[in-house]
């Protein structure tokens, strides 16, 4: 099953832009787990270079060669099954250090090779740390069949990537219109694209927490799914695990982070409201206001 695929063509790459990004996040256990299995990471990374003294004609360098991008995971320890929080934190952590050890990081998605560089190292990454877990797992018993979920977001400009496996998930808002950017992995979701039933019948509504993948489960059969987006000054892209997704329905997100003073302030009042709705999962949110 491949997902992978760009919401634009290639003459994106002409006008690409800087943004500015206000960053926030929660995450809560809620009022049933005995601990959190949900892992988050926001990070900023970058390349510099400034030109100090020169007689260099002008035209010829730039003052600052300055490339920012901002970084959103998160993870959702599989429920139920044996040391999901291990999971969830060793998905992030590893998946960190792959990127480190990468020599030649792409912060521009300018060139059509950045962009398929990009997307397949993103592939790429999701199952090394697929193997990693799954030899973690062979090492020790007691982390037999442990799995996450694990979604990525990378802000590099106004481009935007997303990796994406599980039920966490990631969405837009942008003006009037908030969706989601990612496929569910449940079997809920498969019976939905199968046509065999809608969101509303009874059956999948029974089985929206059964994952079809996760990180700890992968095989050639499955792929994660990648895309690209263009963003645009005033867009909110929101990342969470389904304890926030399963209890606060989407208008009412979108409602929060219209009215919302700042990225934080946002999550924080999403996550009184999961609570207040019950508070039955973890629950994790990022959010990332481009200005």
């Amino acid at each position: 099953m491949d997902h992978n695929k760009s919401d634009s063509p290639d003459p994106l790459s002409k006008t690409w832009t800087s943004l500015s990004v206000d960053l926030g996040a929660t995450t809560h256990p809620g009022h049933v787990r005995e601990r959190n299995e949900d892992s988050y990471l926001l990070i900023r990374f970058g390349r510099s270079l400034e030109r100090l003294s020169t007689n260099l004609d002008d035209q010829l360098l730039e003052q600052n060669y300055d490339l920012t991008g901002h970084g959103m995971l998160v993870a959702d320890g599989m429920g139920g099954l044996p040391a999901g929080d291990i999971a969830s934190r060793l998905a992030l952590s590893k998946l960190i250090e792959l990127i480190v050890e990468t020599t030649d990081w792409t912060l521009a998605l300018k060139r059509n090779r950045d962009v398929k560089t990009v997307m397949e190292r993103m592939i790429q990454r999701f199952f090394q740390i697929d193997k990693i877990l799954k030899d973690e797992a062979d090492s020790d018993y007691e982390l037999s069949g442990m799995g996450t979920t694990l979604t990525v977001a990378g802000i590099l400009g106004n481009d935007l990537v997303i990796g994406h496996i599980g039920d966490s998930r990631a969405y837009l808002l942008r003006g009037n219109s908030f969706r989601q950017l990612t496929t569910d992995h449940t079997m809920a979701q498969a019976l939905i694209d199968a046509g065999v039933a809608t969101s509303n019948d009874p059956g999948p509504r029974s089985v929206r927490h059964v994952l079809t993948a996760a990180i700890g489960s992968l095989d050639n059969r499955i792929l994660p799914q990648v895309q690209r987006f263009r963003l645009f000054a005033g867009d909110q892209l929101l990342l969470c695990t389904d304890g926030l997704s399963e209890l606060v329905e989407d208008e009412i997100i979108a409602g929060v982070l219209r009215e919302a003073e700042s990225a934080q302030s946002a999550c924080e009042a999403l996550t009184d409201l999961a609570l207040a709705g019950g508070g039955t999962d973890n629950i994790t949110i990022l959010l990332a206001r481009l200005t």
